[in-house]
């Protein structure tokens, strides 16, 4: 056979398998709710924009409702639009909409071990297991809130230091939340110099960042392929390692001085864990596990409640009558001379409502994590199979026009009663919904507030440009929503 008889062969084959692939698609497309017609290979990609793919997301959603189908690349997912579609699979058939999708950029380098990307019993095990010793807080030695108090007034010595020269509030702001989590990982804080935590603080935002761009958005259709690509992408892993040497070198020393008896922190209630361990061939705790965990804990624990914070004081800048209108509340309810508390919560209903306005208007995590249907079921007429990735599209909850007002304008009003009262609104998802709302919902909230209302009492945020120039505009909207660059000075009350 010559070498054009093997060509006109191979092409054949090729050809054939390209039908098969496409016909696939088409078949899984005819069993699933409504979307555009995927191309082969490429699915819908041609529908969406990779700088922004939310964006796209959302006009799909203006054409297909509240609930459509899209392939990203060969793999169907089922996209879920606006409060009532979003509750009645997360939360009302949460065991069957409970289970997680792959998610590459996370993935590729966890390969399943952790808390964030398990499924079944082994993440149930692992779920309870920290949720508990999270509120346990360092075994019960001091309070969430005490931590975070004292936290924020080492922020506040930071800025003081400023002595209000323009700065970027990125690092600063990294710095002090990510202590709060190593403080209950690790047992202790860190010095804001130390290589250790600067290292830990700027590789998270870096990769915050590149999974939020269009490298990242690639990289989760097409992962096998960008393996070989060059580009931004491929520092998302360097990243991880570097986050990964310090983890292992805490891990050895704390299983040197290791006091079963004693625990210090998360470290080492999960060494405690792998010494009582009976399951040898598939256990839940074991090295490479707390290694994952770790890293997902700190990853949670630092880029959404610094980048929230983030996004809100330039918000604040923006409307610099909310911000003085916050700070004539602290002044009447905390004042000036002791630290904001979680008690003066319920007297500060403006502050609240703004906070969760920020929230809402940032929405900083669109997306959500992809989710997975655990088993065959039915919703909404059609039947889902197992398997299929679901995709909560917070963004469309967030601003879905039925459950607040002036969607597109920030308006602390959607957090008040007539009469000025805090008033929650179980459409606001920041942290997702259902059996895989964030392990860290409660210490993020406690952070917020004691956050914004510690810098407010002690500042007043200004910028170095004209407020009428402040863009509110994401840069990056993919994994998360990342604000735009900005300066500012920090001016003492």
């Amino acid at each position: 056979m010559d070498f054009s008889s093997l060509l006109i062969l191979l092409l054949i084959f090729l050809t054939t398998c390209f039908v098969l692939m496409y016909w696939k698609m088409l078949k899984e497309k005819s069993h699933l709710p409504p979307g555009p017609v995927p191309l082969p290979l490429i699915g819908n990609l041609m529908q969406l924009n990779t700088k922004d793919p939310v964006k796209s997301l959302m006009k799909l959603h203006e054409k297909y409702g509240p609930v459509y189908t899209i392939f990203w690349g060969p793999q169907p997912s089922l996209v879920l639009c606006g409060y009532k579609a979003v509750k009645e699979a997360l939360i009302d058939q949460g065991e069957e909409f409970g289970a997680r999708g792959d998610y590459p950029v996370f993935l590729s380098y966890t390969k399943g071990h952790g808390i964030a990307f398990r499924n079944g019993e082994k993440w149930k095990e692992l779920r309870r297991f920290t949720l508990l010793t999270l509120r346990n807080f360092g075994m019960g030695k001091r309070s969430i809130e005490e931590r975070i108090q004292e936290e924020a007034q080492f922020l506040v010595k930071e800025f003081a230091k400023t002595k209000q020269s323009p700065i970027d509030p990125t690092v600063f702001l990294g710095r002090t939340v990510s202590n709060v989590i190593c403080s209950i990982i690790f047992g202790r804080r860190f010095d804001y110099e130390d290589e250790r935590l600067l290292t830990i603080v700027t590789s998270i935002n870096n990769n915050f960042q590149i999974m939020s761009n269009p490298w990242g958005t690639l990289y989760n259709i097409y992962p096998d392929i960008m393996d070989y690509l060059p580009g931004q992408h491929q520092k998302i892993f360097s990243n991880f390692d570097k986050i990964t040497e310090i983890v292992q070198k805490e891990m050895k020393s704390h299983k040197e001085t290791l006091d079963p008896k004693e625990p210090r922190d998360y470290i080492d209630c999960f060494l405690i864990k792998m010494q009582q361990e009976t399951r040898v061939e598939d256990p839940s705790f074991y090295e490479k596990s707390l290694l994952m965990s770790v890293q997902n804990l700190l990853f949670g624990g630092t880029e959404t409640v610094s980048t929230t914070l983030r996004y809100g004081f330039l918000i604040l800048m923006k409307y610099p009558e909310i911000a003085e209108k916050i700070q004539k509340e602290i002044d009447n309810v905390v004042g000036r001379d002791r630290c904001p508390c979680l008690d003066d919560k319920s007297r500060m209903p403006f502050t609240e409502a703004v906070i969760h306005e920020i929230m809402r208007f940032a929405d900083v995590i669109p997306l959500s994590l992809p989710h997975a249907v655990s088993h065959d079921t039915v919703f909404r007429g059609y039947k889902i199979p197992k398997g299929t990735y679901v995709i909560p599209l917070l963004t469309s909850v967030h601003y879905d026009p039925s459950q607040f007002k002036s969607i597109n304008t920030f308006n602390p009003q959607n957090f008040l009663d007539e009469n000025g009262r805090f008033k929650r609104n179980d459409a606001l998802m920041p942290f997702s919904a259902g059996k895989r709302i964030c392990l860290g919902e409660s210490l993020a909230r406690m952070e917020l507030f004691l956050y914004f209302t510690t810098l407010l009492q002690n500042f007043t945020f200004q910028p170095t440009i004209n407020r009428e120039e402040l863009d509110l505009t994401p840069v990056g909207s993919g994994l998360g929503n990342v604000p735009s660059h900005y300066n500012c000075c920090l001016v003492p009350r």
